[in-house]
């Protein structure tokens, strides 16, 4: 038998990084999964961990670049960590160092931020990926489980009918998803907290502004919005589930709904996917 393929690494290494000097201080929480590939296979095939370097040395290497970059953004961050591990084992072939994000908001009075107090966010998960090797790199960044919904201006009509369908079109529904984005980085923007609060603005503002024919019409120009927004950015792939709200029949009371009460029904949900580029 043929080992066809081989990775090694350490999952779920949580770091918190404190960034600031005397009563400032800035906030950066990575839960980080760091992956080799390289002259491992004998470890597999032949039992000799003599090439392969301890998963829990990759958990120093982390925390270590934790220490000398807190400054770093999630994206330079890993991508600081898979160069690290390179330059370290010459005998390792690419370093995949992805990220999800814990995101903290500063609390303020009065109109004053607070200099060291927070409050977590809790609408998702940012991520990030590098994937190094030898010749270079590419960058992506995104969002996991990105929760929002609008009360009206969303349909689902015209679909095909056989005798199978039993769904009514709607001119009027409820539209909401939690949603699954990654985008790929064709070269680096000068500060990627901004130009990725610039792909989230782009996307949220068509989803909020303009009427939706389905979650399939507003992915793709959601997509293009974003690509037109940020012009680094080379693909965006976009997965939502369609989290349906079905309207209650209040008629055996004697009450009308017209779409105003509503039964939150997450399974099963439409699973609606995309990737866009330019």
């Amino acid at each position: 038998m043929t080992l066809l393929s081989s990775t090694y690494g350490k999952g779920r290494v949580r770091v918190m990084r404190l960034a600031g000097e005397g009563d400032h201080r800035d906030v950066r929480e990575l839960e980080i999964r760091a992956m080799l590939t390289g002259d491992i296979d004998r470890a597999f095939t032949e039992a000799d961990n003599s090439t392969t370097v301890s998963t829990d040395t990759i958990k120093n290497v982390v925390n270590i670049v934790a220490r000398e970059e807190l400054e770093l953004g999630a994206e330079l961050f890993c991508r600081a960590v898979a160069r690290r591990l390179l330059d370290s084992y010459p005998g390792m072939r690419s370093a995949t160092v992805s990220a999800r994000e814990t995101r903290w908001s500063r609390l303020a009075f009065d109109g004053t931020p607070q200099p060291h107090a927070f409050t977590r966010d809790g609408n998702g998960f940012g991520t990030a990926e590098a994937v190094t090797d030898r010749s270079g790199g590419r960058m992506s960044s995104g969002l996991s489980g990105f929760t929002f919904l609008k009360a009206t201006a969303s349909g689902w009509a015209n679909y095909l009918k056989d005798p199978y369908t039993t769904i009514p079109e709607t001119h009027d529904r409820i539209a909401a998803t939690a949603m699954e984005a990654r985008w790929a980085w064709e070269r680096d923007p000068a500060d990627f907290a901004e130009a990725n609060g610039r792909v989230l603005d782009a996307m949220l503002r068509v989803f909020a502004t303009t009427y939706s024919h389905s979650v399939q019409d507003s992915l793709y120009r959601m997509g293009e919005a974003a690509l037109a927004a940020v012009p680094e950015l080379d693909t965006i792939s976009l997965a939502c589930p369609n989290k349906h709200y079905l309207p209650v029949n209040l008629a055996p009371f004697g009450l009308d709904n017209p779409n105003r009460v509503f039964v939150a029904t997450d399974e099963p949900h439409g699973q609606i996917e995309c990737t866009i580029g330019r």
